[in-house]
């Protein structure tokens, strides 16, 4: 069976999501994991600024938009994830999606999701910067120049358009949202005994419910342009 997970790198639900999905695979082998595109705010410029001064301005000051980093830098604390808001920087992360799906043509997506969530939410890399995206990618074992020649190419640019107009086609508004088998999904960050029983319920019943049938009770989640943190 294949999961596709619809993410954004800046989205710390996402993160959040990603690791309880991982615990809930723990004993299924069977399972394969694939990331598709999706852009909180598409129109994003990468101009180096910090997240909370973007968000500031969006909701009424920088003291709200603290106020916002709480929760959810309490829950990623317990998956055991580090996030210093106060080191984020905002970015378009359409760069960082061609990325991930040029790993996922060498073999393997997840350590590079893994490692621009960390560059965004932990080390405060600026991913809308190609020396950061390469600095990432290279931290994972990737050959330097390689790296720079895809991200100085055109290469993914259109598979990523691709993966973001089937987001848009499937009503994807909100991430992360978790598809099973092409035909079932769920959305936000659900507990990994909720996704088992997800999973188990897939299995069961494949070919049953119709194209992105809810199976269980909306998740904290990331919509569109704004994040409920």
């Amino acid at each position: 069976m294949q999961i596709e997970i619809y993410s954004d790198v800046v989205c710390p639900w996402c993160w959040i999501g990603e690791q309880r999905l991982y615990r809930a695979l723990a004993d299924s082998p069977d399972v394969s994991v694939r990331w598709r595109a999706f852009q909180l705010d598409p129109s994003a410029q990468s101009t180096g600024t910090p997240l909370v001064e973007w968000l500031g301005r969006r909701y009424g000051g920088e003291a709200n938009a603290r106020r916002m980093f709480g929760q959810v830098t309490s829950v990623a604390a317990e998956e055991g994830l580090v996030m210093n808001f106060d080191r984020a920087i905002g970015a378009n992360t359409f760069d960082s999606h061609r990325l991930i799906w040029w790993a996922g043509e060498q073999g393997d997506q997840r350590p590079m999701v893994e490692a621009l969530h960390r560059a965004h939410f932990t080390d405060g890399l600026d991913l809308g910067r190609q020396d950061d995206l390469v600095r990432a990618a290279v931290g994972l074992g990737h050959d330097e120049q390689a790296v720079r020649d895809f991200l100085g190419s055109t290469a993914g640019a259109d598979e990523v358009l691709d993966e973001l107009a089937m987001g848009r086609e499937l009503g994807v508004t909100g991430v992360p949202m978790f598809v099973f088998a092409g035909k079932y999904a769920i959305s936000g960050a659900q507990d990994p005994s909720t996704l088992r029983e997800v999973l188990d319920e897939v299995r069961r019943r494949e070919s049953a419910a119709p194209l992105l049938k809810d199976l269980a009770p909306r998740g904290e989640s990331c919509d569109d342009d704004t994040c409920a943190v």
